[in-house]
């Protein structure tokens, strides 16, 4: 017969602990209220005055017989993002599986696969997670018109792919050591070479290294703007250049656009976290990030 558990008792800190977790999710959560509310409203009835209050009609009524509902935002905001939100996830995307795959080989490498002066290798390597992006913009502008290259997001996606190797490297090599060197030394047994062993032996047991690299190399291409500032226009930009300039665009004519396009943007990370989150946390606490 089983025992029953015994109830949880809640103690003064306990109860002050989820009392401070609650006041800190509802300050957290102030300004997405404010962006959601805001990007129903149509323009006349957003004030600042009126910045904490509901939509005063619903988002499908208008103030007029035809006149603008809070839908035309989200219309507005998707019609102006749309083309970005596509050429960024072409950035994002192979952005994140490129430069996670590189270094899973570099990691494997320098963890595994001794050779002279590799500690010296791996701290080079991780000079450029030190190296503040600001401290390089002129000269990577200047290499960037020297070799002739374009504007959009190819050019932005090598510059994400080199960048983020570092960080890549670091998670792997320290992941790849977790792994028991027994399983290295039986494939040598049978006759694997290096690569034989990183594609059938290294690669299947990745997942939690990749799943770690993968959110944080997506996230960090998704949101980047400093680069896009100066390597990309207009045009040929990811998304968070095309949101500056819609921002601007409705400064003085309708913030409801502008929340309605901050909104659209920032869904795909948020996806990625909420469906992919625990895989994350799995994965910094199985060793990748020691």
């Amino acid at each position: 017969m089983r025992t029953p558990k015994p109830a949880r008792r809640f103690t003064m800190g306990r109860t002050l602990k989820y009392v401070f977790l609650v006041i800190f999710v509802f300050v957290v959560l102030i300004p997405v209220y404010v962006l959601i509310v805001t990007s129903f409203k149509p323009p006349a009835d957003v004030t600042a005055s009126t910045s904490w209050g509901l939509p005063v009609r619903w988002p499908w009524e208008s103030v007029a017989p035809g006149g603008p509902t809070g839908f035309d935002n989200w219309t507005g905001a998707w019609t102006a993002l749309a083309p970005a939100l596509g050429r960024t996830f072409l950035l994002a995307i192979p952005a994140a599986l490129i430069s996670s795959f590189i270094g899973a080989m570099n990691g494997f490498v320098l963890s595994r696969w001794r050779f002279p002066h590799a500690d010296i290798v791996f701290t080079f390597i991780l000079f450029g997670m030190f190296i503040p992006y600001q401290a390089i913009m002129t000269p990577l502008v200047q290499m960037k018109t020297t070799l002739g290259l374009p504007s959009d997001i190819s050019t932005l996606l090598m510059v994400h792919i080199i960048y983020g190797l570092p960080i890549c490297t670091l998670i792997f090599r320290n992941y790849y050591v977790s792994i028991p060197m027994e399983l290295m030394e039986a494939s040598r047994v049978d006759g694997a070479g290096m690569l034989r062993t990183f594609a059938s032996i290294v690669l299947p047991l990745s997942l939690p290294g990749f799943v770690v690299t993968i959110i944080w190399q997506f996230t960090s291409a998704w949101n980047d703007f400093l680069f896009a500032m100066f390597l990309s226009d207009t045009s040929g930009g990811p998304v968070s250049l095309a949101l500056n300039n819609l921002a601007q665009g409705a400064q003085l004519a309708n913030y409801g656009t502008a929340m309605a396009g901050a909104l659209l943007a920032s869904l795909p990370t948020l996806l990625v976290y909420i469906i992919l989150g625990k895989y994350f946390i799995g994965g910094l606490m199985s060793g990748s990030v020691k």
